[in-house]
């Protein structure tokens, strides 16, 4: 019997696009950045306490290794040969931190995600330390003092988990962000794995300086970090080590971008002023700055954008961060119990088209950029006994736009020249409310690529490119023609400012819901009988599917 015939292809490019919710394996067609074959897994979250996020960092291992087999699997279903692949690129979600045994491979704890608060009593603490309330850290690291990123995690996991005190005394300790964490499984491990983190993962942990592109001595004395437990840091785009294990054993991982970074590559923003908004759990509009450094004076952060190459220049960034977007859809499901998969609350949105003028202010790990406001909790007002599921389910939609046109306006105010338009990704871009919305509230057109894969192509973009591996031009004159889907505003600019200036309002009262001294559980019947702090103001019980909510009654 004939061998079946191979499918002819161009080389081809692996990613993995490890997030917070889930796990992908992608892999590209380098010569025409074509979607070939993926595979996605869906990730647990934990909550041990009130504003505690952790995930196990094995389980993230495990949801790697398993997609990239599953894709393997379908491309050989397909007749592609795998060794097709010539490189893999490891994108991953930012921040979220891991501690391991370098000699076991064993995490000594789970992975603290971005989203926790627990460290707020850290960052206060840290924040009094400061000499002369300067402002040294920002200078150094274009991020403001906060539980978002990674050093003040691992300064809480130093100061409360025995375990990793000791295996840090004992020199068996290795920290990282979760490329860390996968890049040194995937190259060996306990076998010669490879510990490393890319500038864009590095300028996220407030202990990478981001204009000498190095761990700072200053910042880790500061923090109190042990330097000997940090990675070597890497360009984006150069060969790390080799794959030792499965399918594609023996391929380079040659690319390493935080999901954000390679979101901006995927969506070719190499040119200064060029900016992008992604809508995953998270929202995060990234403008690229060009070679300088650009401070925010709006409450945005500098970060590194990306570094394609050794000897490469770092590009540089200004992001706006929003803890909860796609967040809230998954609240809704899982939490309010109002839809049962995350794609029903199109559906509701569009049977009212509007919130009837319920503002939802989804603050359940504080807010973000620019407020930067740890004391905030997510609240829900201007309810009436007209008020249904499906104007909570618009006014969440509507909370991901008002949220994303805070950070515009600051962008716009950093930057001296307002955006004339928003390129956007991310899954909830598949959702045509959210993105009409948006366009309405900016009152700029909105344009959605229609390779939704942003994050997986500008990974996969950076680990074709690197030298040693060459499958993928990055010049202007080779990329591919990107299709474009445009949402323009359908509503005059003054009814869009009058929505804005009402969502303001809202967000003035999600603040100061906690305090240092605040109990862990209020007394209150309201507060106790509702999830994560969160609160519904309202004069009247919140009916919703004919169940009962909250109540103001002993």
């Amino acid at each position: 019997m004939a061998a079946s015939k191979q499918t002819a292809v161009g080389p081809l490019v692996g990613a993995v696009v490890q997030g917070t919710n889930s796990t992908r394996f992608l892999v590209f067609d380098s010569k025409t950045a074509e979607l070939v074959s993926h595979h996605q897994v869906e990730l647990n979250q934990e909550f041990p306490k009130e504003g505690w996020v952790e995930q196990d960092p094995k389980e993230i291992l495990q949801s790697v290794y398993e997609c990239i087999e599953r894709t393997c699997e379908k491309l050989a279903g397909v007749n592609i040969d795998i060794s097709n692949i010539k490189a893999v690129g490891v994108s991953n979600q930012r921040e979220t931190t891991v501690v391991w045994d370098k000699f076991t491979g064993d995490p000594l704890y789970n992975a603290v995600a971005w989203l926790d608060l627990r460290t707020q009593a850290t960052v206060e603490a840290l924040s009094k330390k400061i000499p002369g309330h300067s402002n040294f850290v920002k200078s150094k690291t274009g991020l403001p003092l906060s539980t978002y990123f990674s050093a003040v995690k691992l300064r809480w996991m130093l100061d409360n988990l025995r375990p990793i005190q000791k295996a840090v005394e004992e020199g068996r300790a290795l920290f990282g962000t979760i490329d860390s964490w996968l890049i040194w499984n995937m190259t060996g491990g306990v076998n010669g794995g490879i510990h490393c983190t890319d500038v864009t993962n590095a300028s996220r942990t407030m202990l990478f300086n981001i204009h000498s592109l190095g761990w700072d001595n200053e910042l880790c004395d500061f923090f109190e970090i042990p330097m000997n437990i940090l990675p070597n840091i890497c360009s984006s785009s150069e060969i790390y080590g080799l794959m030792t294990s499965g399918a594609l054993e023996g391929v380079p991982i040659s690319g390493c971008l935080g999901d954000q970074s390679a979101a901006l590559v995927g969506q070719l923003c190499f040119q200064e002023g060029q900016a992008k908004n992604t809508y995953g759990t998270g929202c995060f509009l990234l403008c690229n700055t060009g070679r300088k450094c650009v401070f925010s004076e709006h409450g945005l952060l500098t970060t590194v954008a990306y570094k394609l190459g050794k000897k490469k220049p770092a590009i540089y960034a200004l992001e706006g961060s929003v803890a909860i977007a796609g967040a809230v859809i998954r609240w809704l499901r899982d939490n309010f119990e109002i839809i049962a998969t995350s794609d029903e609350v199109e559906k509701l949105a569009r049977e009212v088209g509007s919130s009837y003028g319920c503002y939802f202010v989804p603050a359940f790990s504080g807010l973000y950029a620019p407020y930067w406001e740890p004391s905030a909790r997510g609240i829900i007002c201007g309810l009436t006994q007209f008020t249904n599921k499906c104007h909570i389910a618009f006014a969440a939609l509507e909370a991901v736009c008002f949220q994303t046109r805070e950070i515009v306006d600051a962008m716009n105010r950093d930057c001296g020249i307002p955006l004339s338009h928003l390129q956007v990704d991310g899954g909830m871009t598949n959702n045509k409310i959210l993105m009409q919305l948006q366009a309405d509230i900016l009152h700029v057109p909105v344009i959605k690529s229609f390779m939704p894969e942003t994050t997986a192509l500008g990974v996969a973009m950076a680990a074709g490119a690197a030298d040693g591996i060459d499958v993928w031009s990055l010049e202007p004159d080779a990329m591919s023609t990107v299709l474009m889907e445009r949402y323009e505003p359908q509503i005059q600019a003054t009814e869009s400012e009058i929505r804005y200036s009402t969502w303001k309002r809202a967000v003035m009262k999600s603040m100061g819901w906690v305090t240092p001294n605040a109990p862990e559980n209020g007394d209150s019947a309201v507060f106790s009988c509702l999830p994560l702090g969160f609160f519904i103001v309202s004069s009247m019980t919140l009916l919703i599917g004919a169940r009962y909510v909250a109540t103001f009654e002993d």
